[in-house]
């Protein structure tokens, strides 16, 4: 590990950290999140102010009326638990790894980390698209407006892209570690999304212990982010909370159908090149429902989501890797195929079936891997998933089982015993 930081530099970036960041924004979860001026240059560029109108949880909105708060929320969030864990860690005496330049490019980074997010991206990882990190690397380096408040406020582009796109190389340690608190098991992207998407849901399962948490996070000598072994429990009840955040609403039944319907015209219009990524990039939720009535005859899938018009589950089980769906719809692809067949087969009996109305949905697989090291009494460090006598393999399987669900969605008029029927013939 190369040291940088002594303890007097570790003061003197506390204090900056105090001084200097008092440029208050009020946030309904963390009361006053603190920026300092160059900071508060970036935030008002139009590339980040266009967060605001991109909803942080896509359709759960139409489940759960009051989970309209957007990524700009979440990305001050984010922002804010950086900035409390690099106090943390400075204040402990736990910064040698880091530099005030690095420290100053990584709470940039947090605020930054979502800039390349376009409407359902997350849901639409299938589709030939770029990853929002590589877009916000992109836009960062590309988009003058807000280059030139990075430069105007003393920041770093370059290193700003390598902390948040992870596939960009980077042999740097510092960058390396700050990659690991904001990309890893307990990150502060983690830490907000968990907490603000239940309060704006109102659902009781998302809330950490969050100020344990941070005051407990620490450096390995091999410069990675870790946690002492006291706060263990607080990892997994971070993992109980993705569970449940799942089963109750990034999971939704409903949930799943509206991404559904959204993805199925967008893999269409992007493989027969009708849509160009590019033209998905740039746009929020505004302009995309816009696309969509410029192309109502693609895109009315999408028009019916916006009005809570979704389609009933007409098929339900328990993922299967060897089951018919399963093997047959495996990829985007192969989906699209057994949907048209079971298209073709039900048209016969209702004319008035529209093609994009049957839907396969087969959830991506999901994790509960931690991979934090944890700090025994003794200064060793140990795997979370070696130590921990709770998340064993049978308990992630059995979360992952409950949780993974394959669904045939359709029109009223389509009984599930028609669907089922036409699985017999595809």
């Amino acid at each position: 590990m190369i040291w940088t930081m002594t303890r007097n530099e570790m003061n003197a970036t506390l204090a900056t950290l105090t001084n200097d960041y008092c440029l208050d924004i009020k946030d309904p979860l963390w009361s006053a999140i603190r920026l300092n001026k160059d900071l508060m240059g970036v935030y008002h560029t139009p590339q980040v102010q266009q967060l605001h109108l991109i909803k942080q949880l896509g359709p759960a909105y139409l489940v759960y009326p009051g989970a309209v708060h957007t990524r700009l929320c979440h990305s001050l969030g984010v922002y804010h638990l950086a900035k409390n864990i690099i106090t943390s860690l400075l204040s402990r005496g736990k910064g040698e790894i880091l530099s005030p330049e690095g420290i100053k490019d990584f709470l940039c980074a947090a605020l930054l980390h979502d800039v390349g997010h376009f409407p359902y991206a997350h849901s639409l990882k299938e589709l030939p698209l770029r990853d929002h990190e590589a877009l916000g690397a992109s836009l960062i380096n590309d988009d003058n407006e807000l280059h030139q408040a990075l430069l105007a406020g003393g920041f770093h582009p370059d290193r700003i892209c390598a902390i948040i796109d992870l596939k960009r190389k980077t042999d740097d340690k510092e960058i390396q570690y700050y990659r690991t608190l904001l990309s890893g098991s307990l990150d502060p992207d983690k830490l907000d999304y968990l907490t603000r998407d239940a309060y704006f849901t109102g659902v009781p399962y998302g809330t950490q212990d969050y100020d344990y948490i941070i005051s407990h996070l620490t450096i390995t000598e091999e410069g990675k982010s870790a946690l002492l072994y006291q706060a263990e429990s607080s990892l997994e009840q971070v993992l109980f909370s993705k569970y449940q955040m799942y089963q109750a609403v990034y999971w939704h039944e409903k949930v799943r159908c509206a991404t559904a319907m959204i993805r199925k015209p967008l893999a269409r219009m992007l493989s027969n090149g009708t849509l160009k990524p590019e033209q998905l990039y740039s746009l929020d939720d505004y302009s995309f429902y816009y696309l969509a009535l410029q192309n109502k005859d693609e895109l009315y899938n999408l028009i019916d989501v916006t009005f809570n018009r979704l389609l009933p589950c007409r098929f339900e089980q328990s993922f299967d890797k060897n089951g018919l769906v399963e093997k047959k719809a495996s990829d985007i692809t192969k989906r699209e195929k057994v949907e048209s067949a079971i298209f073709t087969l039900l048209q016969q009996n209702h004319p008035q079936l529209l093609s994009d109305q049957i839907i396969i949905d087969i959830p991506e697989p999901i994790s509960f891997e931690a991979n934090i090291p944890l700090v025994l009494s003794d200064g060793s460090t140990v795997s979370f998933a070696d130590h921990d006598q709770l998340f064993k393999d049978d308990v992630k399987s059995r979360f992952i089982s409950t949780l993974r669900k394959t669904r045939i969605f359709a029109p009223e008029y389509i009984s599930e015993h028609e669907i089922n029927e036409a699985l017999k013939h595809v």
